[in-house]
């Protein structure tokens, strides 16, 4: 701590990202990157970028990249907001439509971020509990609220709503805010995305970091009324006119045209986490049912804390949360099936 601080720098205490380990051998299955690479129309779209143009600012629009999402979800390009990863959108977000007198309602067991964003805006909040299952019960939110916000899947449980269930939690609450992250979406899921035209309070998130690869681009977006893209307009140039370079704009825009490899890719993860389900389920593992790249799971006989020390000596990392309902569990995200099958046998190992 500085002297030269501010009490609200002193009082934040700031999310903590998954590790990202410097030794290049460990099978890392602890951040939920996908593992297969990005597009390769993606790629070729940011290799032709590279040349005398990066002197020049970004389009500060991201028109090329907000066409591109519109024309892949059926939207209109007013009805699209793009910022440098989903964590900066869901920023904005909290920043300039969930600060109200009411708290801001989402599950209790959920994207740690949320919390933190609450501390940094000086927003109530109201953690509903999940039920026994570890699921959302779209009943929990209907009273009064300053906005709800929740993952669909859920992270870290990788439980799915149905878009029926969603759309309860809309009709409860017609005016507020209510956002769907969507990070995960596509590994299973319906998006609330097509919705959005009959409840002008949907806001729905997602990120080019799982589904299509790009982490390392860091490409977020929200697909809502123009009415509330507009508030978050409105924020980001107060902020960071130019969240995306011009990398970010051709290849997150290649990336949504490329369909095919798309779909390819995530089928394949989906296929891989079943593979890695039955796997665990055979020895004995509890495995909530997910509809993300990852999966959530505990084991009656072994601590998970000390299974996830044992596993990294094995060299395979994957993400343990201290968090008192889920301290048993594990998160593992889905590899490659040489990634998984080095899992398995390191488990087999202990």
């Amino acid at each position: 701590m500085s002297r030269f601080w501010s009490p609200f720098v002193k009082d934040l205490v700031p999310y903590v990202p998954g590790e990202q380990p410097k030794l290049t051998r460990l099978v890392k299955l602890n951040t939920n990157e996908n593992p297969y690479g990005p597009s390769p129309k993606a790629l070729a779209a940011m290799q032709t970028e590279l040349n005398d143009n990066l002197r020049l600012y970004p389009d500060p629009n991201s028109d090329l990249l907000k066409s591109a999402v519109a024309r892949y979800y059926g939207v209109q390009t007013s009805q699209v907001f793009l910022g440098n990863g989903s964590d900066e959108v869901l920023a904005h977000i909290f920043h300039g439509l969930l600060q109200h007198d009411q708290p801001v309602l989402f599950p209790d067991i959920s994207y740690s971020f949320y919390p933190v964003y609450c501390g940094l805006y000086g927003i109530q909040f109201d953690a509903v509990p999940l039920d026994e299952q570890f699921r959302i019960d779209p009943a929990d939110y209907a009273k009064p609220n300053g906005g709800i916000i929740f993952p669909n899947p859920n992270a870290p449980t990788g439980c799915l709503l149905a878009l029926e269930a969603v759309e309860q939690i809309l009709k409860a609450s017609p005016d507020s805010v209510v956002v769907v992250d969507e990070a995960y979406i596509d590994f299973g899921g319906e998006t609330a995305i097509s919705l959005v035209d009959r409840y002008p309070n949907l806001l729905v998130t997602q990120t080019l970091s799982k589904s299509r690869s790009l982490a390392g681009l860091r490409v977020g977006l929200a697909v809502g009324h123009p009415d509330l893209i507009e508030a978050l307009e409105r924020i980001k140039n107060s902020f960071n006119s130019y969240p995306l370079d011009r990398l970010a704009n051709v290849g997150g825009a290649a990336a949504f045209d490329d369909r095919e490899y798309f779909d390819r890719t995530c089928r394949l993860v989906i296929e891989h986490r079943e593979w890695v389900v039955a796997r665990l389920e055979a020895k004995g593992f509890e495995v909530l049912p997910s509809a993300a790249n990852f999966i959530f799971a505990r084991h009656p006989r072994h601590d998970a804390a000390a299974l996830a020390a044992k596993l990294r000596e094995q060299g395979v990392i994957v993400r343990h949360f201290k968090q008192e309902r889920i301290a048993q569990f594990l998160r593992i995200s889905i590899g490659t099936p040489e990634q998984n099958q080095a899992l398995i046998e390191a488990l087999g190992e202990l």
